[in-house]
């Protein structure tokens, strides 16, 4: 899995490959003084908003570095970085890097796995409570300023008393569960063992064996799961076939965990009742999808990752991380390179 070495030395060289808050870096270095941060832009300034912009490392930079902390870590980075034992990367997703080459070396990767957690749970129940209300189609009648209240009547549900299944039971979709509870909903989750304890929240949480009995019960279905070899294509016709008729689905997670194609079919039939995508296989997806011509399909292009209060929580998460591995303990958000999450 990459554990860190409880007797490998401390850091001493960090070098960021995304952008940074000046603030942030200030605290880094005042709170680390051993660790010799490097943003590769910092030459520059900051810009008008006191962030430090990325800027490629330079070959020495690389040869020091010990820690790389950011969005990228192409092989020719790897290659130049002898001395990494640490990755850390900016979000939650690691399927761009290559794990194997990364496991090779022993380096230890954490990732951002929480950091997006509240605002992406946010998203997703914003994407349920807009299709049970109807509010794309009501949108769509507002731009034609046209006033549609009877058949908006009839179409309409509500969240009280329905069960939503959360496909992914880790820091989002915990976050998830805790809101749909709020609404009284009814939630159950899929995961790779099922026989755990439900975590707090879930009434019930089935195996990844299990996934058709617990599509079958499902009036809607929050998908958050990472993309590994595993998980891509897991919602095929046979999936959508399981849902009960009229079921929602929302994809939070990786795009490829849905077959577009099976997807679109099971909309055009009817069976799903809707779907809110802010992920899609590909992406971005292409302007002659008939994705986009759906009234009960919401796409939000990616932006449920997006907010205000990333850096407050990816600065707590960076430091508790360095001060674990500086201490030679297991650090927070391991990432499990054989899983690949």
């Amino acid at each position: 899995m990459g554990d860190p070495n409880p007797s490998a030395p401390p850091l001493r060289c960090v070098v960021f490959t995304m952008d940074v808050p000046r603030d942030v870096l200030s605290r880094f270095r005042a709170e680390f003084p051993g660790i010799r941060f490097i943003v590769p832009g910092e030459r520059r300034g900051p810009d008008e908003r006191g962030m430090i912009l990325e800027e490629a490392p330079a070959a020495d930079d690389l040869a020091a570095a010990d820690g790389v902390i950011g969005w990228r870590l192409e092989p020719e980075m790897l290659e130049a970085a002898p001395k990494l034992r640490w990755l850390h990367v900016g979000g939650a997703g690691v399927e761009r890097y290559d794990l194997g080459a990364i496991a090779a070396r022993g380096i230890v990767m954490t990732n951002a796995s929480g950091v997006s957690a509240p605002n992406m749970a946010e998203h997703a129940l914003g994407m349920m409570i807009a299709l049970t209300r109807r509010f794309p189609t009501l949108m769509r009648a507002q731009a034609a300023r046209r006033w549609r209240d009877t058949d908006t009547h009839r179409e309409v549900g509500e969240l009280l008393g329905q069960t939503v299944l959360v496909v992914g039971v880790g820091d989002i979709g915990q976050e998830v569960a805790r809101r749909a509870a709020a609404f009284g909903m009814r939630v159950h989750g899929v995961r790779r063992r099922g026989d755990a304890p439900p975590p707090e929240g879930f009434a019930r949480v089935f195996s990844t064996t299990e996934l058709a009995e617990a599509l079958a019960g499902a009036d809607h279905v929050v998908v958050t799961l990472p993309h590994t070899p595993q998980t891509r294509g897991l919602f095929d016709p046979e999936a959508f076939a399981a849902m009960k008729p009229g079921a929602m689905i929302y994809n939070v997670g990786r795009g490829p965990v849905i077959d577009t194609a099976a997807l679109v079919a099971a909309l055009e039939s009817g069976h799903v009742g809707g779907a809110g995508l802010d992920v899609t296989d590909p992406e971005p997806l292409p302007e002659d999808s008939l994705l986009w011509e759906m009234e009960n399909v919401l796409i939000t292009a990616h932006t449920s990752g997006a907010t205000p209060r990333y850096w407050d929580r990816q600065e707590a998460l960076v430091a508790e991380t360095i001060r674990r591995i500086q201490q030679g303990e297991r650090p927070p958000t391991l990432v499990d390179l054989a899983a690949g999450y």
